[in-house]
């Protein structure tokens, strides 16, 4: 397989990226807190971290916007897929039914970085 070309969408290979939508259901803001506390310290241990979480107070063009977004980061596919089988994720499951009503997941690598 030839080597992804500078300027590719594929040229920036490294951690495995996620942007989550998440819609927490009301009056449970406290409880889903304490949810991600737990989830992170189980994605800690794939190497996963939430690297920004992004809590929603105005949208244009979205009648439902969520209530969080976050910006997830492991080191590859492979990692990720190990936390979403680990037990203890699994044994979290019920918690977060409970907080989390909705999720929406976008999965990919990073792109081109436009800071100066």
């Amino acid at each position: 397989m030839e080597a992804p070309q500078p300027g590719s969408l594929d040229a920036h290979v490294g951690r495995y990226w996620l942007v989550v939508h998440l819609w927490v259901r009301p009056g449970q803001e406290a409880a889903f807190l304490a949810f991600e506390r737990r989830a992170s310290a189980v994605m800690a241990q794939y190497g996963g971290r939430i690297e920004q979480a992004v809590r929603i107070r105005t949208a244009s063009a979205m009648d439902d916007p969520p209530s969080e977004i976050h910006l997830v980061s492991f080191p590859d596919a492979a990692a990720f897929a190990a936390y979403r089988h680990d037990a203890a994720t699994k044994q979290l499951a019920e918690a977060r039914a409970q907080v989390i009503g909705r999720t929406v997941l976008f999965a990919g690598v990073a792109g081109e970085n436009f800071t100066g």
